[in-house]
């Protein structure tokens, strides 16, 4: 039972993080209407509105989806189109969907939906009912991102089992099978790069067997495009994305090393003793342990080591064991002591400068994983089975590091992350601040918003938390339409030191208000580089365009959240005066163009600006 409004939110979390049938995740989600509807706070979890269509039955979904979002940090609104209405909710601009201005659509429809036609005699028609599915399909998602601005959640088709030439099916085009294998094929070259996210509803399906996934008997009844029995898989793999697409996928996999990396125990064992390598049953178990989190480190997921070991004794292996995949400086932190691991945690994020919510714990110990599960709920931690055969797939199969996008940034971010933890290595033995920032060698870029940057941009503004002022999001058609307002001035903000090209780490978008006035709408940065003044370089470069508009004042605004309360003094610390005070807790400050703001020890490169207008 939830007793308060400040505990409803934390509540309703927990209980989603169990293993829920699907009469339970019912339960969950009237149990968050009925909190919102009671004007509840359902902080931490992060508002989102999602529609739904498709040509099946969809009423059975929503509540699904709804308690599913919510272990996922989500606190989901989800509305369901009529039976049939998908067509006419998409292209009719007052519709009830467009009108509701959902965040996302979800287009749930399978391969009965679409305009397909088998026909294994004649090639042309089939390929060409193949376009003419993708047109359709295409058309909606430009419906409802023109009229309601919302990202579409577009499925791949899982394709029907039964076959008209048995294994020669995908040779024939004409067929069932190849026409879903061509449209699918085809979908996912028209999502990369745009704004849109894609759902492999055809991978989930083949999971668990297309034969079970399609029920006839259930479509044929009640219209439903999979058996129900699958409704909660479903639901859980679709809330993973509305999870990414608001910051929630994990960044750090933090590796316990004794029966976790490889077999034994290194104390005792020694490095001739562990279980580890080819032609061994459990040694080759532990490392394709190692060869995901390396696959895992590739895509951008940072690996810490967290063992209860010396230091020395725990790094053997990776010196000197020739089977080990995993090497030293594929790790950003290693923590191998005797404090408790919920310390050795806590040390890790804030070596990284990410949140405990980032992150993720392997370990064999089920009292381990009970400690971190009790001290650090946040932390997510998967039940790994008895047999160290499905380590690798029960962490695979969880869904922590869910993507939605990668880029070249996402790539090198365990090197940046790691790069982030040698800086604080550095600042600890320099000690004077003044001494460290000027050994980084820092050169800040600025730049305004642009078509290369743009899905960066968007993805920080909805995977920052901490480090945001006003946590307002945006997908990337609204990026491109800010980009272009000449009513709004716009920063990215780079950042190369002596270790390495941060990346980008900053956003800023300031609206005019009048001649005389701007309001910085959005201001995020990552916080691996917090206590290097780069707020105060970006401070200084916003009033100095503002100056070079003609502009006098610009207004900062802080609206609070249960993650970014570190930013609470932001203004106050770079000078601005408070000028109201809410009471939720949102505060308007304002500050003169003229304002002298120190500048830190850096160089400053700036590229695609109007020189003219800056004095």
């Amino acid at each position: 039972m939830v007793r308060s409004n400040d505990a409803a939110g934390n509540a309703l979390a927990r209980l989603a993080g169990y293993a829920l049938d699907e009469n339970q995740l019912r339960q969950l989600a009237r149990a968050i209407r009925e909190a919102s509807a009671a004007g509840r706070t359902l902080e931490p979890l992060s508002p989102f509105k999602l529609a739904v269509v498709g040509n099946g039955t969809l009423d059975y979904l929503v509540p699904l989806l709804v308690g599913s979002a919510a272990r996922h940090g989500i606190a989901l609104e989800c509305m369901a189109a009529d039976f049939g209405q998908t067509a006419q909710e998409a292209f009719d601009p007052d519709s009830s969907i467009n009108r509701w201005q959902p965040d996302a659509v979800l287009l749930a429809l399978d391969y009965r939906g679409l305009p397909f036609r088998a026909d294994p005699r004649d090639e042309g028609v089939s390929l060409r009912s193949v376009d003419a599915a993708l047109g359709f399909l295409g058309s909606l998602r430009d419906g409802f991102g023109a009229h309601g601005k919302a990202l579409s959640i577009v499925q791949t088709l899982p394709p029907p089992p039964e076959t008209l030439f048995g294994g020669y099916d995908r040779c024939v085009p004409g067929t069932p099978r190849a026409l879903v294998d061509a449209f699918n094929a085809a979908l996912v070259q028209s999502v990369r790069g745009s704004q849109d996210v894609l759902f492999d509803v055809a991978g989930l399906a083949e999971t668990v067997g297309l034969g079970d996934w399609h029920s006839p008997k259930q479509w044929n009844l009640g219209k439903l495009a999979f058996d129900s029995k699958y409704l909660p898989l479903y639901a859980e793999h679709c809330a993973r994305l509305v999870g990414a697409l608001r910051g929630k996928s994990r960044r750090c996999l933090i590796l316990d090393l004794d029966n976790t990396v490889w077999g034994g125990i290194i104390g005792d064992d020694g490095i001739e003793g562990i279980v580890l390598g080819q032609g061994n049953a459990t040694g080759e178990a532990y490392l394709e342990v190692q060869r995901t989190a390396l696959a895992l480190r590739d895509r951008g997921v940072v690996l810490a080591v967290s063992s209860k070991n010396d230091d020395a004794t725990a790094r053997l292996p990776f010196r000197g064991h020739t089977e080990m995949l995993l090497q030293e400086d594929h790790i950003a932190v290693f923590q191998a002591n005797w404090d408790d691991k919920a310390t050795n945690i806590a040390a890790i994020a804030s070596a990284l400068s990410l949140g405990t919510d980032a992150m993720v714990f392997l370990d064999d110990n089920p009292v381990e994983r009970g400690l971190i599960r009790k001290s650090l709920p946040e932390v997510a931690v998967p039940e790994l089975p008895p047999d160290p055969a499905y380590y690798a797939r029960t962490l695979s199969a969880a869904g922590y590091f869910e993507g939605i996008a990668f880029s070249t940034e996402d790539a090198a971010r365990g090197d940046a992350y790691q790069a982030n933890a040698r800086r604080v290595e550095l600042r600890e033995r320099v000690g004077d601040l003044e001494g460290y920032l000027a050994s980084l060698e820092m050169q800040i870029d600025f730049r305004p918003f642009d078509a290369p940057g743009r899905a960066r941009i968007a993805q920080l503004v909805n995977k920052s938390n901490q480090f945001n002022l006003t946590t307002r999001r945006y997908n990337e058609a609204e990026i491109a339409a800010i980009a272009s307002d000449p009513a709004c001035f716009t920063l990215q903000v780079r950042l190369v030191d002596t270790f390495g090209d941060n990346g980008m780490i900053g956003v800023n978008v300031c609206r005019e208000i009048s001649a005389a006035e701007w309001e910085i709408d959005t201001w995020l940065m990552s916080c691996r580089v917090l206590g290097r003044r780069v707020e105060q370089m970006v401070l200084r470069e916003i009033l100095q365009h503002a100056r070079g508009r003609g502009v006098e004042r610009v207004i900062g605004v802080y609206r609070p959240t249960d993650r970014n309360g570190m930013v609470r003094e932001h203004y106050d610390k770079l000078g601005f005066r408070l000028v109201d005070e809410s009471e939720s807790g949102e505060r308007r400050y304002e500050i003169s163009t003229g304002a002298d703001v120190p500048a830190a020890p850096m160089s400053v490169v700036r590229s695609g600006f109007d020189e003219a207008i800056l004095i």
